[in-house]
């Protein structure tokens, strides 16, 4: 009868089904933006997406998403379509909905400037630290808790906008280390959801 009642109702899920993780790419949905620095996010979850067989053929929440599992794990992928600043708009009603502990089983995937390219960063908890996608999303969570992963693009160069340089391409030796990158950011939110934040810390930051 539960059962019943809770198809009909579309709500999320019940807590007798253990954990669901939730892996957030952080990007911009436009083909323009296509492949640029602040779209690593994006291409994490197509790589997870491509890898375990989840298609992104939802959407609602201002996202599209994908159910599936991984391995013991069961998942949700998204990629916001919000645009990158609004990035908490999306993030905070699938988590909601899906009854998410936002604390130990939301996984986010950004961009970072501060890092070098092929360099990636696990972090359980923390401040937006410049990223406007981060920072929404901790605005409409209310905390910081839960676990990111920042993968490097490297610092702008002195001549260059911001917004230029993150909206920008991969190039040259770039564009080859990337592509590692991305491979050990969706590895590592694979080893988070079996193995825990602080192995996967010991075992991805400062890689390259």
């Amino acid at each position: 009868m539960f059962d019943f009642l809770r198809s009909l109702l579309g709500k999320g899920r019940c807590e007798e089904e253990g954990k669901m993780f939730v892996i957030v790419g952080l990007g911009n949905p436009e083909k323009k933006y296509f492949k640029t620095r602040h779209n690593i996010g994006f291409e994490t979850i197509d790589a997870l997406s491509d890898k375990y067989n989840i298609g992104l053929s939802e959407t609602k929440f201002k996202a599209a998403y994908g159910k599936g599992r991984i391995g013991n794990e069961r998942v949700i992928l998204v990629k916001p379509l919000t645009y990158m600043n609004l990035s908490g708009e999306a993030v905070a009603p699938i988590c909601n909905y899906f009854k998410i502990d936002t604390k130990s089983e939301l996984i986010v995937i950004s961009d970072d400037v501060e890092l070098d390219v092929g360099k990636i960063r696990i972090r359980p908890k923390g401040s937006a630290g410049g990223h406007n996608g981060l920072k929404n999303i901790i605005a409409l969570l209310g905390h910081d808790e839960f676990t990111r992963i920042r993968v490097g693009v490297g610092k702008k160069p002195r001549e260059w906008d911001m917004v230029d340089w993150v909206l920008g391409h991969f190039e040259g030796d770039d564009a080859a280390a990337i592509k590692e990158s991305v491979d050990d950011a969706s590895q590592a939110a694979v080893w988070i959801m079996e193995n825990g934040v602080e192995s996967a810390m010991n075992r991805f930051n400062g890689k390259k």
